[in-house]
């Protein structure tokens, strides 16, 4: 049908007609939703005080290291990956002191108005506003978007880097550095974007003078490089990363053979976009293709490399999870609101209207659909949690038993997940907060070792002297903290099934000293 009497001339191409249509008009209407957008992020932004994850704290914590000079560490019982780029940014803001925990959020928060503005833009350029509008309005309310956005998860600026450079060399085709630069970026946040960026070499060097191929050969490479440099420095490894990660992802359980993700892609797809979503995006796909092939091919270009990314990183042994196909999944929803409001493509006739009726009758069923299973409930209750548990940790750690207790021996929490909140809020050096789960793991590898039991047909070793010594001060002196609350138990405590229940159990001998609605401190000294 491109180039028909049927379609609408593409953006650029003369018009027999003016455009006269609010749907083609919506730039106007699209800047004031925005910017009452930003209004609304800011108010939740308060209303709301959420606080960092678990990575996004380690990458606080590294920051903050290197601000005092201190020595990295990378490696220690289920630290995260490092990522270069946010220990850069978790760096600058110790600018900001005790405020900082709180700047990173609001940062990522702006990285997801960034996303959705560009998601915006390119449901524009593939289709019309309407379509634009669509797509932003389906990310907003596909809630785990936003929802990562509120407790900081670095996987929203990268999506933000990806989708603008797609904008921008879909501006100007084979545009070079810039896009690169953005790639580069996004290289030193997720190496997914390593694979973009060889790919995207490909596709500019070829028609290249040698120089600029030079040029753009050094951009792309330099999220890889930069990577591997920080870790030969931390660690002395350059390959830490990627060997970490896959060793890490084994033991949460996180990594597939490739026989799986064929049939794992489609449920994550469902579980990101949900299913109305994700069936309108294959008939989007599909009309979009007849309607306006070349205006289809970012999303399309989007969505192929994205998965071709997400299997390679399966391939590599990293972690498997429906969160890394959060840049794919995006371009879904392009394709989606290609299917709900593609009809603006066309000239007014009977075949425009049918289909604009059709998706009148989409949108009521998506909209039954998500109120008849959406529980604003657990959202609110999840919300509020990150902000009332840091208030309660905060309160635990500055009462001054709990502060004497610190100057007696180590801080331990039941398992991984408490350990950088806990750092961070005390201002504590490395080694000076444990997990018990990790306490637990250490003298049970002690006792094997001595009985003489083999692993996978080798005998294990007795695990490191210096190791062994800080676990058992755990035992002797310091502060336990112990989760209290139901809602909490399975975040903080048991988070895991490879956990053992006694980690809630306070080391004999310990006295409680304050008590909170999610914590409790023991203390020995």
């Amino acid at each position: 049908m491109e180039g028909s009497t049927l379609t609408r001339p593409e953006s650029g191409t003369t018009s027999a007609r003016p455009r006269t249509s609010v749907w083609e008009r919506g730039d106007g209407l699209a800047k004031v939703a925005f910017a009452l957008l930003c209004v609304a992020t800011l108010v939740g932004f308060f209303v709301f005080p959420t606080y960092p994850v678990y990575d996004s704290y380690y990458s606080l914590l590294w920051g903050r290291d290197l601000w005092h000079g201190d020595g990295l560490v990378f490696d220690g019982f289920r630290y995260p990956t490092q990522h270069p780029l946010t220990i850069a940014a978790g760096f600058l803001l110790q600018f900001f002191g005790e405020y900082a925990d709180r700047l990173w959020v609001l940062a990522i928060l702006a990285s997801f108005l960034v996303l959705v503005a560009g998601l915006y833009r390119l449901g524009k350029i593939a289709a019309t506003p309407l379509v634009g509008a669509i797509a932003a309005a389906l990310l907003l309310t596909r809630f785990d978007y936003p929802f990562l956005a509120a407790r900081g998860y670095l996987d929203i600026p990268y999506m933000a880097l990806v989708v603008w450079a797609a904008i921008f060399e879909w501006q100007r085709p084979r545009r070079g550095v810039s896009v690169l630069i953005m790639l580069s970026l996004a290289g030193l946040l997720r190496p997914e974007a390593w694979f973009l960026a060889a790919m995207y070499w490909c596709w500019v060097a070829w028609k290249a003078s040698w120089r600029n191929r030079v040029l753009y050969a050094a951009l792309a490479a330099s999220g890889p490089l930069i990577w591997c440099a920080v870790d030969y420095v931390v660690t002395g490894d350059p390959m830490f990363s990627l060997n970490y990660t896959s060793a890490s992802a084994e033991d949460l359980g996180r990594q597939r053979p490739l026989s799986e993700l064929p049939a794992a892609i489609p449920t994550f797809f469902e579980n990101l976009v949900k299913l109305p979503v994700f069936a309108a995006a294959g008939v989007g796909l599909v009309l979009g293709v007849v309607i306006s092939p070349r205006r289809m091919t970012m999303p399309i270009v989007v969505l192929a490399s994205g998965l071709v990314t997400f299997i390679a990183i399966g391939v590599a042994g990293a972690s498997v999870i429906e969160r890394y196909l959060a840049v794919p999944a995006l371009a879904l929803m392009v394709l989606a609101a290609v299917a709900i409001g593609g009809w603006t493509m066309l000239l007014p006739g009977w075949v425009r209207t049918t289909w604009m009726v059709g998706a009148i009758a989409i949108v009521i069923f998506g909209v039954v659909f998500t109120a008849t299973r959406l529980n604003l409930a657990r959202f609110d209750n999840e919300l509020r949690f990150r902000g009332q548990a840091h208030a309660d940790l905060t309160e635990v750690l500055s009462d001054p038993r709990v502060k004497a207790g610190l100057r007696c021996g180590p801080l331990t929490g039941p398992n991984h997940k408490i350990v950088p909140d806990a750092r961070w809020i005390a201002g504590t050096a490395e080694g000076t907060v444990l997990a018990r789960e990790w306490v637990d793991r250490i003298e049970r590898q002690e006792r094997d070792a001595l009985a003489g039991k083999t692993k996978n047909g080798e005998p294990i070793e007795r695990p490191d002297a210096e190791d062994l010594a800080r676990a058992r001060s755990t035992h002797e002196r310091g502060v336990a903290i112990v989760v209290t609350s139901r809602f909490a138990i399975f975040k903080h405590a048991w988070s895991d099934r490879a956990d053992d229940p006694l980690i809630q159990v306070p080391p004999a001998g310990f006295q409680r000293v304050k008590t909170t609605r999610f914590y409790a401190a023991y203390v020995r000294c």
